[in-house]
């Protein structure tokens, strides 16, 4: 019995001088309050693992000739809409007043800000403003 008591009394005296320690979560994400020198080897893993692919992202599939065609197109459009400009406000410009191109309002007039012109789209309503300082 006595033998008992010295082991009950070892136990509870080294009992009372053990230290627990706190339990601390770290996030390993930085996003998530994570070391942010985590950052480039979670995104490095994330790629090794990523086993799709952007069939958009590969490049233009187009040939030569599809990109002569598109490039001669936008230059024939350039030089009809700077032929209507010109036809419309002449060689000096913009000029305050009200003009129409098709299904298109335009509005020009001098304002404090600067040259203000109104754009308006009469078959979508669809409305933009452009201010040119002075």
């Amino acid at each position: 019995m006595k033998s008992f008591t010295i082991t009950l009394v070892l136990i509870f005296s080294a009992c009372s001088f053990s230290f627990g320690q706190e339990l601390v979560y770290r996030p390993i994400n930085p996003a998530f309050g994570g070391d942010t020198f985590n950052y480039q080897w979670l995104l490095s893993s994330a790629e090794a693992q990523n086993t799709f692919t952007d069939d958009e992202a590969s490049g233009d599939d187009r040939s030569d000739l599809e990109r002569f065609t598109e490039n001669l197109n936008s230059q024939l459009l350039n030089q009809i809409s700077r032929t209507l400009f010109n036809q419309q406000f002449g060689q000096d410009g913009l000029t305050e007043g009200t003009f129409s191109f098709g299904t298109l309002f335009i509005e020009i007039f001098p304002s404090a800000e600067g040259l203000v012109i109104n754009i308006l789209d009469t078959s979508t309503g669809d409305q933009s403003q452009v201010i040119i300082p002075n």
